[in-house]
């Protein structure tokens, strides 16, 4: 049976899910807007799913919750991209780990801890990423005086 709380949970995850995918989605990302929600909304799902299980029974609501984890690193490592020497992904990667935490947080009723996660989650996508802008050419400058040895180490 579905509760008011975990009604509200679902409607959190969906609107944090949103909320982080909204910039993945802007900032030209292959896991952006929906991609973002659904894996918000299936760890709230599975957490609430988890909890309903174990209340009744002397199980543990955390045997589901270990496999979210496990189902999510897959994901994580399927937006992992190794090019040329170089490493494409980890920032959606490390994003996909996150949201289905803050989903696992909203379908466990830690709301507070969602919220402040997905602010600073947010928070760190847009203000690191305009940071890392800023020292990209520094970056540039580092890399050509390298001999062409240590370019390809």
């Amino acid at each position: 049976m579905i509760w008011p709380d975990d009604v509200l949970s679902i409607v959190l995850a969906i609107v944090l899910g949103a909320a982080i995918g909204l910039e993945r989605e802007v900032s030209g990302k292959a896991a952006g807007l929906r991609t973002n929600v659904l894996i918000c909304l299936g760890a709230a799902v599975f957490t609430i799913i988890s909890r309903q299980m174990a209340a009744g029974h002397n199980g543990s609501a955390t045997r589901i919750a270990a496999q979210v984890v496990t189902g999510v690193g897959f994901l994580g490592a399927g937006a992992i991209i190794q090019d040329r020497g170089g490493v494409h992904g980890l920032t959606t990667a490390a994003t996909i780990w996150l949201v289905a935490s803050i989903g696992m947080a909203c379908g466990a009723h830690f709301y507070n801890l969602a919220i402040i996660s997905a602010i600073i989650a947010v928070v760190v996508l847009i203000g690191l990423a305009k940071l890392a802008k800023a020292l990209e050419p520094h970056r540039a400058e580092d890399k050509s005086e390298e001999t062409p040895d240590e370019q390809d180490a």
